[in-house]
């Protein structure tokens, strides 16, 4: 049996670890700059590896494009420690080693230079979504959902690649490629038609990287967001293992559960407020669940997006009314050569403004480095 209550030392102490660790975060850019910036500190050992990632005068047109696929069950499959490695020092987020269920991992590089643009992780969709039961009149049917559906986790550019040329843009049309699409069903062992993914930033920013790809990507609403985001691999440990060994060196929730970190984290929050209760700390409790709806404001709704993969009946299969997948009318623009193409008249725009403006970067961005990151991402 879990513990409910714990004592009032190990109470205030618990307590305190939340209030220093969110008391300082206005939003939810100073919670990614804060996690990344502590959790950076243990590539503080790596070579510098500006030279990896392309910050290269190359207009966009004399672009070609190399995806490759990590992991060992890939001939020729990258290391799994290199992506994490590379995906580390230039994405915002404390992306997590070991998740759960079935994934596709790439680096993308550029044929000429040989240089890393940007990285993507592909995996089993997300078992409810508001945007989506409304797309689809009815909550998901789970059978349905995940033999057709894949979720875009990991979709970061490099930067100046990103800044320079729409690279997080050209990132998602790749995962909504025929390419993609095929890869993913191989490797799933599923029949892919439907591909989602989420802003980084939710309501409180009008703008994403996936916006403007129309016909391939396409807006459908918020998300809900009703959870204390999750405190870094440290800060999470400290507490954890601290309540593991006051409720008999047994984990809070089970091994096998999903999101476990976020249940763990969770339940550690209701342990501290039923023993504020149980102790009368008034004040205490205020101060602590006031600390915590802050928090609980940092997670925005995320922005939702689809791609249907030029299907003409998708929503109607994954609702269930229809069985057999049509190809619709906008089937070709998805062959990755014609999204390809897409981008590249996009991204020359892009690249021809920033050269006239002098706006054109050259700097690679990596949180390993001591200057400030200007872009999140």
């Amino acid at each position: 049996m879990t513990i409910n209550i714990i004592s009032k030392n190990d109470t205030l102490w618990a307590a305190d670890e939340f209030i220093q660790y969110f008391s300082h975060m206005g939003n939810i850019e100073d919670y990614l700059r804060y996690v990344k910036k502590e959790t950076i500190k243990s590539f503080s050992a790596i070579t510098p590896l500006e030279d990896e990632f392309l910050n290269e005068d190359i207009h966009p047109n004399d672009m070609e494009f190399d995806i490759r696929f990590v992991g060992e069950r890939f001939q020729n499959g990258l290391p799994q420690d290199h992506y994490k490695t590379m995906l580390g020092v230039v994405s915002s987020h404390n992306n997590e080693s070991n998740i759960p269920g079935r994934e596709l991992r790439w680096m993308v590089y550029e044929k000429n230079t040989q240089k890393l643009i940007g990285f993507i992780r592909l995996g089993s969709p997300t078992i409810n979504s508001k945007p989506r039961n409304i797309w689809l009149g009815q909550p998901a049917n789970l059978s349905i959902l995940n033999r057709h559906t894949c979720m875009g986790f990991v979709i970061v550019p490099s930067q100046p690649f990103g800044f320079n040329y729409l690279g997080g843009k050209l990132l998602a049309l790749l995962c909504c490629s025929h390419f993609a699409r095929e890869k993913v069903s191989e490797v799933f062992d599923k029949e892919i038609a439907l591909f989602e993914t989420t802003s980084l930033y939710g309501s409180t920013t009008s703008a994403s990287q996936y916006d403007g790809l129309k016909p391939f990507i396409r807006y459908k609403g918020l998300t809900e967001s009703k959870f204390t985001p999750l405190l870094h691999d440290n800060a999470f440990h400290k507490l954890h293992n601290k309540f593991k060994e006051l409720n008999n060196n047994t984990p809070l929730t089970d091994n096998k559960a999903s999101s476990k970190k976020l249940k763990r984290q969770t339940k550690m929050i209701s342990i501290i407020k039923n023993s504020m209760k149980e102790y009368g700390m008034q004040t205490e409790l205020e101060e602590f669940t006031d600390t915590i709806n802050m928090a609980l404001n940092l997670t925005q709704k995320k922005r939702y997006y689809i791609s249907d993969y030029g299907y003409a009946n998708v929503r109607e299969v994954m609702a269930g009314e229809q069985d057999k997948l049509v190809r619709g009318q906008n089937w070709d623009k998805f062959y990755l050569e014609n999204i390809i193409a897409w981008w590249k008249k996009k991204a020359g725009k892009r690249y021809d403004k920033l050269k006239k403006e002098g706006r054109f970067r050259d700097k690679v961005e990596l949180w390993t480095q001591e200057d400030d990151i200007q872009i999140i991402r």
